[in-house]
Formats: structure tokens, sequence, C-alpha cells
């Protein structure tokens, strides 16, 4: 997150609860360290968002274990890191898919475009998801912390209308303005 613009260039804080999952069977055994999960709690923290360290689980059922504590902590926002490629043990978005209510196909969308813009072609095999659980954001992200980072860019300055949007804060606003 690049910060040259002044204070009225920045986007207005989120606010709200956030949660980071990080989806690493290495990490969650002690083998490797979790880099890309600290680097999405302090974009978050730095977007206004009240972040707890993240949790990082194995590959596998622990993810929809994970996300459904999460759920019923009560976060506004949950993003997950990892376990969105082609391995065979890349299995995040089949365990995320069935807590999900609604589809937001925008996002991974605009997250894999933004990956190949800036020139990492590679972005396009992200088989990440986004969607809603009840009142909650639920994204899913590649494990890389140039990803996480990257989509922080992309997710700073939606989050405030999807975070208000779904605490029924704004009806319709039909792309004119605030409520």
């Amino acid at each position: 997150m690049t910060g040259s613009g002044t204070e009225a260039d920045r986007p207005e804080p989120a606010g709200g609860e956030a949660r980071v999952i990080t989806v690493s069977t290495s990490a969650a055994a002690g083998r490797a360290a979790d880099r890309s999960g600290p680097v999405l709690v302090g974009g978050l923290r730095a977007l206004g968002l009240h972040t707890p360290d993240a949790v990082v689980v194995a590959d596998g059922d622990d993810v929809r274990l994970a996300l459904t504590a999460c759920l019923r902590q009560g976060a506004d926002l949950v993003l997950l890191t990892g376990g969105t490629g082609l391995t065979p043990d890349d299995t995040t978005p089949e365990q995320v898919l069935p807590l999900l209510d609604r589809l937001v196909p925008g996002i991974p969308e605009a997250l894999r475009a933004d990956g190949v813009r800036r020139g990492v072609p590679t972005a396009v095999l992200s088989r990440g998801v986004a969607g809603t659980a009840g009142d909650t954001l639920v994204v899913t992200l590649p494990g890389s912390t140039g990803a996480c980072r990257d989509a922080l860019e992309v997710l700073g300055p939606l989050l405030p209308h999807v975070l208000r949007m779904l605490a029924g804060a704004v009806a319709h606003e039909h792309g004119r303005g605030e409520p």
C-alpha cells in the first residue's frame, strides 16, 4: 500500500471486525513461517479494521472449521490466504464455497485482472472466490506476500462501502454518491 497522496486521497476507514486465516500445511506444522497473514493483518489494521493476528491452519477441513469459527465470532470481513492454486492440496475454494450464501464474482475477477496488469500473467491461475456468509464478506487470496499486498490495494477502497452495505446502512445508491 503506497501512500504519497494527501489526506483527502486516502480512503475512509473501513471500521469493523476482520479476521485473517492463513492456509498453509507447512506453516501450521511449524516447518515454515506465515508470511502472508501478517501482511494482510497489518494492511487491514491500517485500513481501520480491528484485526487480531492471523490464524494458521493446514490445507483441508481445518480451513472450513476456521472460517466457521470466524463467522460465529461475528467478523465483518474474513480474508483467507493460500490454497487457491492448482496443486492437489489447494482446496481453499472448495472448503469456503459451501459456507457462502452469495457469490461476489467481481472481486476475484478484479484481483486477477490487477495481477495481470502488474505483469504477473500467472494471476489468472488463482481460483480465488469471494462472497457473503450472512453479513460477512469472505475473500480468498493467493498465499504470496505480493499478491496479498496487491489485494489490499484493490480491496481497500471497496471495504467501507461493502461493509456498510452488509450492515444494512446503504440501501440503494445506484452509483450516485453517498447515501
